[in-house]
């Protein structure tokens, strides 16, 4: 049984979804997700979990990269993993598509080798946020990696003028600066560390990796 719980829809309400993929590629979203896919350096036969997967552009991308990787999709919004289930059906893409939240992932302790994670955390309260980060340590294997783009804001960094239409401060504020990593770490993640913030149309973003300790 499904939990009810309030959630932020992919495209921020559910009248905006059918234009939800055509304005994020008009903006830049599959040379980001093409870029967190190199960062995380998946390997062929490894598990991987695309938390807030949306319409499943990024869990696509990478099954046609590398078809033998095991690809769960996760997202509570069930218009959105319609589409995503429509459209890896389309591209021949076999991918578990499953309605649920980040922070109460349905699958064992130790079960992928990668989490990922675009454009989602920004969603979340701090305390969804901090028990999201917990449950991606929890699901990661020993020595397995989390890796995360998402809007940031710094003093060189300003959020752009689609990021501002979008979301409020409070919304970026806590992917500001250190408070990311604080939180990986926080949870008990090692190797923390920002790859790099790059400017996009709807923002400037940055890359994070985070590993999961080994035995």
């Amino acid at each position: 049984m499904t939990v009810q719980r309030a959630f932020v829809p992919a495209a921020g309400h559910d009248r905006w979804l059918k234009f939800y993929d055509p304005l994020t590629k008009l903006l830049g979203a599959p040379a980001v997700r093409r870029s967190l896919i190199e960062q995380a350096g998946i390997r062929s036969g490894q598990r991987v979990l695309d938390i807030g997967c949306g319409t499943g552009s990024l869990a696509i991308m990478l099954k046609r990269d590398k078809p033998s990787v095991e690809v769960v999709g996760l997202d509570p919004d069930p218009n959105a993993l319609e589409i995503a289930r429509r459209k890896a059906a389309q591209d021949g893409a076999p991918i578990d598509f499953v309605q649920g939240f980040a922070d109460a992932v349905d699958r064992p302790s130790g079960t992928f080798d990668r989490v990922l994670s675009s454009l989602m955390l920004h969603h979340l309260t701090a305390e969804d946020r901090r028990a999201t980060l917990a449950e991606v340590f929890r699901v990661l294997k020993p020595n397995g990696e989390f890796h995360v783009v998402d809007f940031t804001v710094t003093e060189r960094n300003p959020r752009g003028a689609i990021a501002r239409l979008l979301h409020r401060d409070d919304d970026l504020g806590n992917n500001a600066e250190a408070r990311l990593p604080s939180m990986l770490t926080g949870v008990g993640f090692v190797s923390v560390e920002e790859v790099r913030v790059q400017r996009t149309l709807f923002g400037p973003v940055a890359f994070h990796r985070a590993t999961r300790p080994g035995h």
